[in-house]
């Protein structure tokens, strides 16, 4: 059975995904309507991402005997300023992402729910790899600055993107 508190914080951990989810989708919407074609594949692809660790969160509540109880996801914004503007704000809220499940692994140490900070270790691991994927990105971008040709580059190099491959697959 799974400990309530634990239950609790996973049933807003799905929110937080959810929302993730929504925010870059919205950034591939900005993309989309300014042009970058690529930056908004790369965040489609980031968008089904969150949706799938919202679905981890999902399962493992129900494989351990728990209840899931969705809430009203918070609308994200829609607008930036340019595509540096909208990876800088990728880039801090995956920083806030690692936070929550950093807090998330403390809550499940205090409470001594091994089995929960065991699933938690993969989702530290992502958030390293997706800090470093949008970091890498923010600082491309501001390498670049204004220039045409370089953010077609950039643009042409993130459409390039393809989602992962099935467990499994060869």
């Amino acid at each position: 059975m799974l400990n309530p508190k634990i239950q609790e914080a996973f049933n807003k951990q799905i929110n937080a995904e959810l929302f993730s989810e929504y925010l870059y989708l919205s950034m591939a919407a900005y993309f989309e309507a300014e042009g970058f074609k690529g930056m908004a594949q790369w965040m489609r692809m980031q968008a089904d991402e969150e949706r799938m660790h919202a679905l981890k969160f999902y399962d493992y509540i129900y494989d351990r005997n728990g209840r899931v109880t969705l809430t009203q996801i918070e609308a994200p914004k829609t607008q930036w300023n340019s595509p540096l503007d909208a990876f800088e704000d990728a880039y801090k809220h995956e920083q806030k992402v690692s936070g929550l499940i950093n807090e998330l692994s403390n809550l499940a140490l205090s409470e001594k729910d091994h089995m929960a900070h065991q699933f938690l270790e993969w989702f530290a691991g992502e958030q390293v790899e997706e800090e470093s994927a949008a970091l890498t990105i923010v600082d491309q971008l501001k390498l670049v600055g204004d220039h045409g040709m370089a953010l077609y580059m950039i643009d042409q190099q993130l459409g390039q993107r393809q989602p992962p491959a099935a467990p499994g697959a060869t």
